[in-house]
């Protein structure tokens, strides 16, 4: 039977962070949605307030989960996995607002590819309706260690609306299916913000399955709401994570050419622009995310 036809449970999963108005205008946009089979799930990372009460004001069926302490992006999300009830997980920030279609366009790509193991729909900015955020990732630059989202910030002309398999997914809207979960795994924690999805997908791509990418299936993003465009946090993070995934995830040939392009263009020109612009914590937090992987040298046991 058809996976359209049979409607099958999907659990939507969100993360809040000190941010309940924002996850309330996303379960407002849940509301609209007519794909009948859903369970809602916010998992609060320890918020400064509980959310509980004004989340159920709006969407009284969600299933609130807090957390004691903040688990971070991965570790939020997989608390929310564990208690889904559902055979297929949508994974998505709580500043995103869904559109009408999403979910079933995202099921069909299950249902055409035996072998998609993570879908993942076309991102437009929220701000900017008609500018494309994602519309899939392009190959991992080895000499960087990272990669660009195709179709970023060029104005939809449906140009990227033929689907298929993609490099990795946006960690912003994922579905994924609760069968692919026990084949691979949660998301890997040991992230905790930023690159978890890359290393997932690569996961996943480990185990035979494909990422990919839905035109037909369309999300708004309010970009960086939670941390901030500019944050200690998200310097701290790419930093670390950056190295951590290439260290993770690329053969020697690879590690070795990111490592000579870290050490002699990344370092000196991120350290020297931090210090011109007089930032100094930037500075502090862009070597303290290097330091943590040279004190974490052994990457078994992270």
């Amino acid at each position: 039977m058809k996976i359209e036809s049979r409607r099958p449970l999907v659990s939507i999963i969100t993360v809040n962070y000190n941010s309940t108005e924002v996850t309330v205008e996303l379960l407002r946009s849940i509301q609209s949605l007519a794909y009948p089979a859903i369970e809602v799930i916010v998992v609060d990372n320890a918020s400064r307030e509980e959310p509980g009460g004004r989340l159920r004001e709006v969407f009284p069926e969600v299933k609130v989960i807090v957390s004691a302490e903040n688990l971070g992006f991965s570790g939020g999300n997989n608390l929310g996995i564990r208690a889904a009830r559902g055979e297929y997980l949508f994974l998505v920030n709580n500043d995103t607002e869904l559109t009408s279609g999403l979910i079933e366009g995202l099921l069909d790509t299950f249902e055409r590819y035996p072998d998609a193991g993570m879908a993942c729909p076309k991102f437009h900015y929220y701000y900017h309706p008609d500018i494309i955020e994602y519309a899939g990732y392009n190959p991992l630059n080895i000499w960087r260690g990272s990669c660009t989202m195709v179709g970023n910030r060029e104005k939809d002309t449906g140009q990227y609306d033929t689907e298929g398999s993609t490099n990795f997914a946006h960690g912003g809207g994922m579905m994924i299916p609760a069968a692919v979960v026990k084949a691979v795994g949660e998301m890997p924690e040991c992230y905790f913000l930023y690159y978890e999805e890359l290393d997932w997908s690569e996961q996943i791509k480990r185990k035979g399955f494909s990422i990919y990418y839905q035109p037909r299936a369309l999300i708004y993003h309010k970009e960086s709401m939670s941390v901030g465009k500019k944050s200690l946090v998200k310097t701290y993070y790419h930093c670390r994570n950056r190295i951590l995934f290439m260290r993770r995830n690329v053969g020697p040939f690879a590690l070795f050419a990111f490592t000579l392009y870290f050490i002699f263009l990344t370092i000196p020109k991120n350290s020297l622009v931090f210090l011109v612009r007089r930032e100094p914590d930037h500075f502090r937090a862009f070597w303290r995310g290097i330091f943590w992987n040279l004190s974490h040298f052994s990457i078994k046991n992270i």
